[in-house]
């Protein structure tokens, strides 16, 4: 147990710490935000900050910080340590630049950004790929909440001939449909905050369960570094797609440019940005605890579903009544993520095609198009077999694709300003390694062999940093022309 409260450790003081240097380096000063110079009533409209940090909390906490860990802590105790320092370094830090770089940019969404520091080349690619993990997103957090709901509230099965899987999953389509088209502050803001409340105290009780039970964890000295895989997976680059919400993930920066136009102050950044990514690696932590827990005590193998497991950590560690109230906080994480990813597919469709937001008709025409794409994959995903299996391999490795295409425009936009691009720049090339290596050797990939996998992958690395280097300094200097 002494990794884990180490790994603990790293996570609070080096947040702490590193979160301040990012605000130094960034500058948040006292000028008009686009939610007070461009209230619109609709999507830039002024909110407090500690309910822009809770609703930001719910946003990009999806079933990631749960399900990824439960999967990522099969590789030992060193989860306990990569995730406090890659959510410090790499997550929090993505987080709170794209959303700060919003907010100097009228709230503009990522794909704006992207054309704006990346150029005209690099924005149709990143479209494609944003877009399709938006819908891949809003399918995966329909699923997910969806099953846990059924079998473990309703405790029935969750099989495609059940006519219940397909109400529970309608009812949250139907709130996904309101959630898109209302206001921002007429529905995510009232009900999120009483959401994240939720989504705390289930994380604090697991918290406190597993210590007061005396969960078995293990240590770094006792397993080795890396410890062995059930299935002999190799760590680099598979924990780092596995694990992806609680370290880093692309699709935050979607969801740090939604909350950009609701932040009444630019110095609310690095509680609103930076702050909630380390809650949600501290949520990552317990849970990758929690699950070794199991695993140790018998409770469960490493065969068992991720969503079995969560089941089993609430009602052992918190009983029938708290585990329920749990596993409901879990059941809201994903649907306060898809929600929001939808709504943020419909902003960047809008900002692509210069559609106007503040009509309804030109809103509901957006929203249609999209449910009607999210309702066909869902379908696909349930009814074929290994179909939702499929869907969630591209799924994590389109969301780490989407974290590089970040980091390399938070370098440009570093190297612009005069700011130590370099902290941008390195998590950007370590993503650049852990997505080419991983399609490359992936069978839903290229199915290369490891050595060759590695071997392209680090040559595409230093070919993304040189590129970055590059085009970092050839527009900086344009600009002084």
């Amino acid at each position: 147990m002494v990794t884990f409260f180490i790994g603990l450790a790293l996570l609070v003081v080096g947040g702490a710490v590193y979160g301040k240097v990012c605000e130094k380096v960034f500058k948040p000063d006292d000028r008009e935000t686009p939610a007070v110079r461009l209230n619109d009533g609709m999507d830039y409209v002024p909110m407090k900050k500690w309910k822009n940090s809770l609703i930001q909390l719910l946003n990009i906490a999806g079933t990631g910080p749960i399900l990824g860990p439960i999967q990522g802590i099969l590789f030992g105790p060193i989860a306990f340590i990569t995730i406090p320092i890659g959510c410090i370094i790499g997550g929090a830090l993505h987080d709170y630049m794209c959303g700060m770089i919003s907010v100097r940019n009228d709230g503009a969404q990522m794909p704006s950004l992207i054309r704006k520091y990346l150029g005209k080349f690099a924005y149709p690619i990143y479209n494609i790929f944003v877009c399709l993990l938006m819908l891949l997103v809003g399918t995966v957090f329909i699923y997910t909440p969806g099953d846990l709901f059924i079998t473990q509230i309703l405790n029935t099965d969750s099989g495609v001939t059940n006519p219940v899987v397909w109400i529970v999953y309608g009812a949250i389509f139907a709130y996904y449909i309101v959630a898109t088209l209302f206001p921002i502050d007429k529905i995510i803001g009232k009900v999120y905050p009483i959401f994240g409340v939720l989504l705390l105290i289930s994380a604090i009780g697991v918290f406190i369960g597993l210590l007061v039970k005396g969960y078995p964890l293990d240590d770094i000295w006792n397993t080795g570094l890396f410890g062995i895989h059930p299935q002999g997976l190799n760590f680099i680059p598979i924990f780092f797609v596995t694990v992806a919400c609680g370290i880093v993930s692309g699709f935050h920066s979607t969801q740090s440019t939604l909350i950009s136009r609701t932040m009444s102050s630019e110095k609310e950044g690095r509680m609103t940005f930076y702050n909630m990514m380390i809650a949600e690696g501290f949520i990552a932590m317990i849970w990758a605890a929690a699950a070794m827990g199991v695993m140790n005590l018998g409770l469960a193998s490493a065969d068992t579903s991720p969503t079995d497991i969560v089941g089993i950590i609430a009602k052992d560690l918190l009983g029938g009544a708290g585990g329920i109230i749990a596993v409901i906080g879990i059941i809201i994480l994903p649907i306060t993520s898809g929600d929001t990813a939808l709504r943020s597919l419909r902003l960047i469709i809008a900002d692509a095609f210069k559609i106007d937001q503040t009509g309804k008709k030109k809103r509901l025409t957006i929203s249609l198009i999209i449910f009607a794409v999210v309702a066909a994959v869902l379908i696909f995903a349930k009814v074929n077999e290994g179909g939702f299996n499929i869907l969630w391999r591209y799924f994590a490795w389109a969301n780490q694709t989407i974290a590089v295409f970040a980091f390399a425009m938070i370098s440009v936009y570093m190297m612009r300003h005069k700011q130590p691009f370099i902290m941008a720049l390195l998590p950007g090339m370590f993503y650049m390694f852990v997505i080419t290596s991983f399609i490359l050797n992936a069978a839903i990939g290229f199915n290369l062999p490891w050595v060759i996998s590695y071997s392209a992958a680090g040559v595409l690395t230093v070919v993304y940093a040189a590129a970055v280097i590059w085009y970092g300094r050839k527009t900086r200097v344009s600009e002084l022309l």
